[in-house]
């Protein structure tokens, strides 16, 4: 049995069937774009990013030892105790690196004094620099742990505490392989500084085994005091006293650092000072431990996510604007040009030609349609333009064709056929249609008493060859339904008349379109080479030289989906099968005459509006999302409130054309929140089945014969 027939027979028995994987992967590619964002914001400091400084407090908890000792606190083991470097010895030290300009200055300058230091890294800066990390262990600096984001400590749970800690190790194994047991919190000074805010993180630090490196002498050097003033604050106090020096190599222009450096550091050599780490100014082994195994690996593969989230930032940018451009561009060719259509089709004394009063062959391909079918039929029955109509019953297993045999109307026909699909059902149709005039409707689709008339008036013009009319959702009183009954008024008719004026209508809906028979049978029929039989038609007689227009008096009333399940499968389908359409028409492009104007016009116009910008469009909502979490929320906020407010524009002003009561705009706000995200992950789904080589058959959506009668419309 073929997996098209298992998935039938699941069907049949009333078993849900499996989804493929595939169905997952949309899903899994927006969560990984948005976890990419995030890692990017983590390692820019955008994410978890508190530049908070506790203010001082008393000092009861603190051992008094501890305030008058040395700057390196020793509280593992439950102990506290104080360290100062020997006599003649200077560990300098510098905070917040590494900084890609500034950190290669400072590693020259020690180099050129064969001196060594130790560099208290944040893990966002190392994790984007790691090359730098690696120079400095290969160098024989040291290097010690200043958190992942710069936070002041005393302001955060030990949850957070951990996890900076976590990131931070996790960068180093990733840049150089080690982990380091030598801490400093930031914004701290001297050891005298401890308070009882501060000192219990100091005792934490000790229980997870890590030293805590204070100083003696702050070099403000991140204040650009003048490089004279850097240099004497970084001499010590008392002569031949080791000292444990506070510099930056990061964290802003830092020249007047790197002078100061090169002329400090003869001035002690001439004194027999020695310049160490902080570990050696104390006789102590090195902080750093080797990392190997599954913890190297790890740190690896973190560091080369985070840079290529770093890397993929400008990118995203890029595209995202580009989709706003193609958004704003598409919304101001639909009102420019839907004007115009409205104006040269609504003006006084506007024809196609003469009237066409012949008869017309309605087809209605139906498969499993009996909640439906009959208001179809009835609704036909009401037609003011004189008609036959022929029911394709494609091998239902329910009662459609003997609902319609029950009906006993005399211009009505049905054939049976065995199961072969809706283009096979609309060939047969056709085979069997008395008329050259052709009307094709959905077995769920009620017409207007005019809907024939009016769609068949364009023929008046010899060149017409198909005719597309003004689909609407009849159901649209829930939720889902008024979602549907926005994207039908804004989306689908907004974009036919602006195809109409350009000469290149891709699609003619299954649910309202009118063709000549002579057209149809030039293009080669209806093909089941595609899942959109409609949008391959319309490109086939488009390449045939044949006019297709926009009927928009011409409507039909269809049901959509009722459920967040059949609506993907539909969209799905359509999304699918306009990209196989595209495909199998894409020598359009180097056609002449009528084909190459829809090859040159209307294919790409179709890749940019159907295909590219929408499977770009989820970056709007990724990017919202991001910027309302980690960013700003009011700029966020007010940026998304513009776009909507574009499109309520674009909207009131189709539904103003289609004289619709605006009161279901009420909903466009939540379909942008949850219909429109339905729709990307139903065009990502399709990306990758044709990516992937994957098939998809017609698919039957579950009707309810919700929708009756036309509704009553102002003329």
């Amino acid at each position: 049995m073929s997996r098209h027939q298992r998935l039938r027979s699941a069907a049949r028995s009333g078993r849900k069937a499996v989804p493929p994987l595939r169905f997952l992967l949309p899903s899994l590619v927006l969560a990984a774009l948005m976890g990419m964002l995030m890692l990017r914001g983590l390692v820019t400091n955008e994410v978890f990013h508190d530049s908070r400084v506790a203010e001082s407090v008393d000092k009861t908890t603190v051992p008094r030892h501890l305030l008058t000792g040395g700057p390196i606190v020793d509280s593992r083991d439950g102990k506290e105790r104080s360290y100062r470097p020997a006599d003649h010895t200077m560990a300098l030290t510098f905070d917040d690196g590494p900084d890609p300009d500034w950190t290669p200055k400072v590693l020259d300058i020690l180099a050129k004094h064969h001196a060594h230091a130790t560099f208290f890294v944040t893990g966002s800066m190392a994790t984007r620099y790691p090359e730098l990390i690696r120079r400095m262990v290969a160098e024989g600096h040291e290097v010690g742990l200043h958190t992942f984001n710069h936070p002041d400590l005393a302001l955060h749970s030990t949850t957070r505490l951990s996890w900076e800690l976590a990131q931070t190790q996790l960068a180093l194994a990733g840049a150089a392989g080690i982990h380091s047991s030598l801490f400093r919190p930031p914004y701290s000074s001297k050891a005298s500084a401890l308070d009882d805010l501060t000192w219990p993180v100091v005792k934490e630090l000790g229980k997870r085994g890590y030293i805590t490196a204070f100083i003696d002498t702050d070099t403000d050097d991140w204040k650009r005091p003048g490089v004279d003033a850097i240099v004497k604050a970084a001499l010590p106090k008392h002569p031949g006293e080791g000292s444990v020096v506070l510099m930056h190599d990061s964290g802003g222009e830092r020249s007047q650092t790197v002078a100061a450096l090169d002329r400090l550091m003869p001035l002690l050599e001439a004194e027999k000072y020695r310049f160490t780490t902080v570990t050696e100014s104390l006789g102590a082994p090195s902080a750093h431990t080797q990392v190997t195994g599954f913890p190297l690996w790890t740190g690896k593969v973190f560091i080369w996510f985070a840079s290529a989230s770093v890397v993929l930032m400008p990118i995203l940018v890029a595209l995202l604007a580009v989709v706003g451009g193609l958004v704003l561009a598409r919304f101001a060719l639909m009102l420019l040009l839907s004007a115009l259509h409205v104006r040269r089709t609504r003006r006084a004394g506007f024809s196609w030609g003469p009237p066409v009063t012949e008869p017309v062959t309605v087809l209605v391909p139906a498969y499993n349609e009996q909640e439906c079918i009959a208001n179809t039929v009835r609704s036909l029955a009401e037609s003011d333009h004189p008609i036959e109509v022929i029911v394709i019953d494609d091998g239902s297993s329910d009662d459609t064709a003997d609902i319609v045999e029950a009906l006993a109307l005399p211009w009505v026909r049905v054939i049976r056929q065995a199961n072969a699909g809706k283009a096979a059902a609309l060939n047969t149709g056709l085979a069997h249609a008395s008329h050259d005039l052709v009307v094709m409707m959905d077995g769920d689709t009620v017409f207007e008493p005019s809907t024939v008339r009016e769609l068949v008036q364009p023929f008046g013009d010899p060149g017409v060859g198909a005719v597309a009319g003004n689909a609407k959702v009849g159901n649209r009183d829930t939720l889902i339904g008024a979602w549907q009954h926005i994207e039908y008024v804004m989306g689908f008719n907004l974009d036919r008349r602006m195809y109409d004026v350009l000469g290149c209508m891709p699609t003619i809906p299954g649910a309202v379109g009118a063709f000549r028979r002579s057209a149809l049978v030039e293009a080669g029929g209806m093909s089941d080479d595609t899942l959109a039989e409609d949008t391959d038609v319309t490109m086939a007689l488009h390449r045939a030289g044949w006019r297709v227009v926009y009927a928009e008096r011409a409507r039909a009333w269809t049901e959509a989906p009722q459920s967040m399940d059949q609506l993907w499968s539909q969209r799905y389908r359509w999304s699918y099968g306009t990209m196989q359409a595209m495909w199998k028409h894409r020598h359009a492009l180097l056609e002449r005459g009528r084909a190459g104007r829809f090859g040159r016009i209307g294919l790409p116009l179709v890749a940019v509006f159907m295909v590219v910008a929408p499977l770009l469009a989820p970056l709007i909502d990724v990017f919202l999302v991001y910027g309302l979490l980690f960013v700003d929320l009011g700029k966020t906020l007010l940026a998304w409130l513009a776009v909507l407010a574009v499109q309520a524009v674009c909207a009131g002003y189709a539904f103003r054309l289609d004289r619709e009561k605006p009161w279901h705009l009420i909903s466009l706000p939540m379909q942008q929140i949850v219909y429109r995200q339905l729709m990307y992950l139903v065009l990502l789904q399709s990306w990758i089945t044709a990516l992937t080589g994957g098939r998809l058959r017609w698919q039957k959506l579950r009707r309810t014969g919700e929708v009756e009668a036309a509704p009553v419309v102002a003329a």
